[in-house]
């Protein structure tokens, strides 16, 4: 029987969209935020929230493409994407946010259709040292993380 990787789904989805513990789930905590000012930094040092989402999408799509076995897309793609430059002309609010909701989406899809054992979680995650329990525990925090410092960037330039 697969009970972790119930459990890993279920917190996923209720991280993401539930009633997390922490407060607002992270979907709500991103939708909040007025594309107006997406783009503003709090200062030199900061991120703004456009670039925390993309930075978020970068390693949700790096787990998605580990579940999916996928070996077009190494490693070096994911750092290349990292904290990446933003173009307004490209890389939108709403557009980014539809974006980190749908890789999600395709994890859970793809998790529920991993089997009745939580043999999966042993694996290795190709390009890692680590097991996919690992993973997608630490997929769970960094968008919890992430979430946060976006809130409070979006409080602080309004």
């Amino acid at each position: 029987m697969n009970k972790e990787l119930q459990s890993i789904i279920r917190n996923i989805e209720n991280v993401n969209s539930g009633e997390p513990w922490f407060g607002r789930p992270v979907f709500a905590l991103l939708e909040e935020v007025d594309e107006s000012i997406a783009f503003i930094k709090p200062n030199d040092n900061s991120h703004s929230c456009i670039e925390l989402l993309y930075h978020m999408i970068t390693w949700a799509e790096f787990a998605l493409k580990r579940i999916e076995k996928d070996d077009i897309n190494d490693m070096s793609v994911f750092e290349k994407l990292d904290w990446r430059e933003i173009d307004p002309k490209i890389h939108g609010w709403q557009e980014g946010l539809k974006q980190f909701k749908e890789i999600h989406s395709s994890i859970i899809r793809l998790l529920k259709e991993k089997g009745d054992d939580d043999k999966f979680l042993e694996e290795i995650v190709d390009y890692r040292n680590y097991k996919f329990r690992f993973m997608l525990n630490g997929l769970i925090q960094h968008n919890i993380y992430h979430a946060g410092q976006v809130a409070y960037v979006a409080k602080m330039v309004k």
